[in-house]
């Protein structure tokens, strides 16, 4: 019994340091890439491009975004901007109108969620001949956009190398508390020690809700945005991945994010990203396998998207369920071996947790070191959320497991936070 203990444990721990290893490289690589926003060669063509925004009730926040849009230090009449109010119950379509975006209205029950409102935008414009763009980005209604934005995506966009190109995502209300903390370090761990690797080794970089932009080419090919899961930006990097194409990234490009600050609207919001990795890995989890094995930075890529959805947490939990079930029964077994055991099973879930922690708060450290700059509170805060992001992030745990069991709806996220950075 001690010994399958041992070497079920030891197992455990084989697999997931090896099946993600790699990240390591990712983290090296993001901290030799010292220079922030190497400059990228002037774009020879100034592309024309539409902003799509999907919205549901976020007068709030909406015309904030429009604004930041409309002060784009690129050519106005080359950048159309679209919002799709979405079963809203409140004046968004107002505000937006007044605010100088074009607006379609979409009221429908049964396909909820970004995903159908974009693709219902996309089959509009080409119906009415509305579509004369190159590229679409996409927002989300909270999002405050930095002047230089649309200007850098051009220059990335224009070497026509990427099906999509990702941004990177800082947050508007960082400070607000431990909530949106965790949210905005985690994202600025993505931009710096994630896409900008991906970048920089040729692999596929993975969009993330906001802040994207899309080849039009990619939108008359699949007839408009067929992507309804209840995490259609992750679907659409897989199929993107799938299909050999290539996601850039554009380090200067710089948007403001609004994150969650209740526990409550963070748990719903999470529930559904943790829901949505499921449907994607029911779907799509086959075909990332099989192309695991095609080999070059295709086939990388896919491994990567893999690991991505896969739900690794799980072979954890596994873990710790199997050690802990092993150390109840134990207690019925003569003394000297239940005390050997109890030992090993003990010191794995010990060990589980605090390696988890420090992982994590590794991760923090680090990441608010190299973008200690671009988090916009004070210094003893950085550092106190630094602490507090392991406990944001363990507490996707029971989010997980509750994922698996419950039917997960999308809702919309209230967005209006009094703290939010309106001068990025």
């Amino acid at each position: 019994m001690l010994r399958f203990v041992t070497c079920f444990n030891l197992a455990i721990a084989v697999v997931l340091t090896l099946a993600y290893f790699y990240q390591l490289v990712y983290l090296l690589v993001g901290l030799v890439q010292r220079k922030r926003g190497k400059p990228e060669p002037d774009a020879k063509t100034l592309h024309r491009f539409a902003a799509v925004i999907s919205a549901r009730n976020e007068a709030n926040v909406i015309a904030d975004l429009i604004r930041s849009l409309k002060a784009q230090r690129y050519p106005a009449e080359l950048l159309d901007i679209y919002v799709v109010a979405d079963n809203c119950t409140d004046n968004t379509a107002q505000v937006a109108k007044s605010a100088g975006a074009f607006v379609y209205q979409r009221f429908n029950r049964s396909q909820v969620g970004k995903g159908y409102a974009l693709d219902y935008l996309f089959r509009r414009l080409r119906t009415e001949g509305r579509d004369p763009y190159d590229g679409y980005f996409i927002f989300d209604a909270d999002n405050y956009v930095d002047s230089n934005f649309v200007a850098e995506m051009n220059k990335t966009f224009d070497s026509g190398d990427y099906a999509a190109i990702t941004c990177y995502r800082n947050s508007k209300n960082f400070g607000e508390n431990w909530i949106s903390a965790g949210y905005g370090l985690w994202f600025l761990r993505e931009a710096r020690f994630l896409n900008a690797p991906r970048m920089k080794l040729g692999a596929s970089c993975h969009v993330s809700g906001t802040g994207f932009l899309v080849s039009a080419q990619v939108i008359r090919a699949n007839n408009g945005w067929p992507y309804h899961l209840l995490t259609e930006d992750i679907e659409f990097s897989v199929s993107t991945a799938l299909q050999g194409g290539t996601i850039g990234y554009c380090e200067k490009a710089v948007i403001y994010d609004e994150q969650p600050v209740t526990f409550r609207q963070s748990w719903d919001q999470r529930l559904r990203w943790s829901k949505g990795f499921y449907q994607v890995d029911l779907k799509y989890g086959c075909s990332l396998i099989r192309n695991c094995f095609r080999g070059g930075r295709k086939g990388f890529s896919c491994y990567d998207m893999l690991m991505t959805v896969a739900p690794g947490m799980f072979l954890t939990l596994v873990g710790l369920l199997f050690n802990a079930i092993i150390l109840f029964a134990c207690l019925s077994e003569p003394p000297y071996i239940a005390k050997q055991v109890i030992d090993v099973t003990l010191e794995f879930l010990s060990m589980a947790i605090v390696n988890f922690y420090l992982g994590l708060f590794l991760f923090g450290l680090i990441t608010t070191l190299t973008e200690w700059k671009q988090i916009h509170v004070s210094p003893l805060r950085k550092v106190a959320y630094m602490f507090t992001f392991p406990i944001f992030m363990f507490t996707y745990v029971p989010i997980s497991i509750a994922a698996l069991v419950k039917k997960v709806e999308w809702k919309p996220i209230y967005h209006g936070s009094r703290n939010r950075l309106t001068t990025p």
